[in-house]
């Protein structure tokens, strides 16, 4: 993909950026800790952006959230700012499949530094083994390159900045956090599934597409995931 976007790629960006406005607007489930906090459905797919557009995925992400914050009358707190990076990170992290180990060293020190954050909280202490959930974009970073692995990392990145910001912003207690932990895995696992869903599609309309107007000087598509068309019956005699 070319360093630098054309307009093809602008117009791009913008379909994703509205795209992600309309999964914004629909609720998935309530952030325990704190009332008018949700997840929406932009977590099925937002980080997908980072894979398609490389830093520009992750500047639609920020600038579809940004509108979505302005539109929906969000207040200017620390905490509603703050939660605007997790899913910057998650793009970030989704963007860097073919860096494996430590060749991406920021997609691993992110969950690290979250993990220490959450520990040096009494609450986060108590409930130490709550953030070794995030020991997963860790560990997906030493496997083969799978985009199940690719979206569970970048849920869980995503996770690990939301929550650490959480232990430092909202009260809650170390039993409150235990409470959490089904809770987390099962949001979480449906969300990576949410992910590598929507990249396979999004890849297969993305490469139909490029064979009618060459998009791939500006997208990312991974001929991996591209589905094959089935080969016709043969006719009997």
């Amino acid at each position: 993909m070319e360093k630098t976007i054309s307009k093809r790629g602008i117009v791009f960006l913008l379909l994703f950026t509205a795209l992600a406005l309309v999964g914004m607007q629909f609720n998935f489930s309530k952030v325990i800790g704190m009332d008018n906090q949700t997840f929406t459905f932009f977590q099925f797919f937002g980080p997908i952006a980072g894979g398609f557009l490389g830093a520009f995925g992750i500047v639609a992400v920020l600038f579809a959230q940004l509108i979505n914050f302005v539109i929906s009358g969000k207040e200017t707190t620390l905490v509603n700012i703050l939660r605007l990076t997790p899913m910057l990170f998650a793009a970030y992290y989704f963007s860097k499949n073919r860096q494996t180990g430590f060749s991406d060293k920021l997609s691993i020190a992110i969950p690290l530094a979250a993990m220490l954050i959450f520990w040096t909280n009494p609450a986060g202490l108590g409930a130490w083994y709550y953030a070794l959930f995030w020991t997963i974009p860790i560990i997906a970073k030493f496997l083969p390159d799978m985009l199940v692995l690719r979206s569970l990392g970048a849920t869980f990145t995503a996770h690990a900045i939301g929550s650490s910001i959480w232990v430092l912003t909202v009260p809650m207690t170390a039993a409150q956090w235990a409470m959490l932990v089904p809770v987390t895995a099962t949001e979480r696992l449906l969300f990576a599934a949410g992910i590598a869903v929507s990249y396979v599609v999004f890849t297969n309309i993305l490469n139909m597409a490029d064979k009618a107007w060459d998009i791939t000087k500006f997208v990312n598509i991974d001929q991996r995931y591209v589905l094959s068309p089935m080969p016709a019956k043969a006719k009997k005699e």
